[in-house]
């Protein structure tokens, strides 16, 4: 561990991330696991946004959401899973109190952001299902900019605030995180500083971002559903009904884990409960998304399959 002493306490100014325990058997199974999941994660996300770029048929409000859910996914992934790649490859497991903070600052505010794009997202396909004769002119280019940019800001503004008020704590041991990546309350809980303040406006932050986008979401899919209840075609309500629900189910386990990790109350015995909670919305959920929004989508098929094309006949 290294250290310096102030005022004859022991200032830490690493941590070590202990991750999923020291089991020499798993470390290589788990690193090409992980491995796999950010190839394809960062391969996925990557055609989409290069799609969403290239072909004038996806140049709509949904798709320019989705680009962005994309573009966010692949910052997501880079921030965890290349860190946590090395510490299986390596063994090494030691980590900055700066470089912790900035790996923390960076996934809460792509999380944050996360929330914040997702109900923009819902109520895009609210509106262009429950008010389909206004879309257009409700769903204008310039509210499309403004939604992608107020969640990207309500993100690092969140996390601005949380991280200025943890930068004035100190850490004089131990100096284990049981995690394998720097999260707040993990982090929080380490400080021999008073942490009542910084904890109060974390947990606030938490609950301001994550249940009212949350419950948005949920409203705009619930009007959504009674829409297409009165779809007269079964074979149409079918096809909606198995779009929103893969919808439902991606938005459920990212909100159900970031709720379970960041506004219930935590409790010790419930730590190794919270990494696999944290599993689901940071893993997970990158894996998951560009196929349940975008791979699955006919429109991208369709794009995706005229980039093949293009790609054989400049050959």
């Amino acid at each position: 561990m290294k250290h310096m002493e102030t005022d004859n306490k022991t200032v830490v100014t690493t941590f070590i991330l202990l991750g999923f325990g020291n089991a020499p058997g798993l470390q290589i199974p788990l690193f090409l696991l992980f491995l796999i999941i950010y190839c394809l994660t960062i391969a996925g996300n990557i055609i989409i946004i290069v799609l969403i770029i290239t072909d004038h048929h996806l140049h709509t409000p949904m798709y320019f959401f989705l680009g962005n859910l994309s573009c966010l996914e692949t910052f997501y992934t880079s921030t965890l899973l290349p860190r946590l790649l090395v510490n299986f490859l390596t063994g090494d497991r030691t980590i900055s109190v700066g470089g912790c903070y900035i790996q923390l600052y960076c996934v809460g505010s792509l999380e944050t952001a996360e929330c914040y794009l997702l109900a923009s997202m819902s109520y895009d396909r609210y509106l262009a299902i429950c008010n389909p004769l206004q879309y257009a002119t409700l769903m204008s280019r310039r509210l499309c900019f403004l939604l992608s940019a107020v969640s990207w800001l309500c993100g690092m503004t969140a996390m601005t605030l949380v991280i200025s008020l943890m930068s004035k704590l100190k850490y004089c041991g131990p100096h284990d995180i049981d995690h394998f990546f720097c999260d707040l309350m993990p982090v929080i809980n380490l400080s021999c500083s008073d942490t009542t303040l910084v904890t109060l406006v974390g947990l606030a932050v938490s609950f301001i971002d994550i249940v009212p986008s949350f419950l948005q979401t949920l409203l705009s899919y619930f009007c959504i559903i009674v829409a297409i209840v009165r779809i007269p075609s079964s074979d149409g309500r079918k096809k909606a009904f198995s779009t929103c629900s893969s919808h439902l189910i991606v938005v459920s386990i990212f909100y159900g884990s970031l709720i379970f990790v960041y506004v219930l109350p935590q409790k010790e015995a419930l730590r190794e409960v919270d990494k696999i909670f944290s599993v689901f919305y940071t893993v997970l959920t990158p894996l998951i998304n560009p196929l349940i929004y975008s791979l699955r989508n006919q429109e991208v098929k369709k794009s995706f399959k005229r980039a093949v094309n293009k790609c054989r006949i400049s050959k």
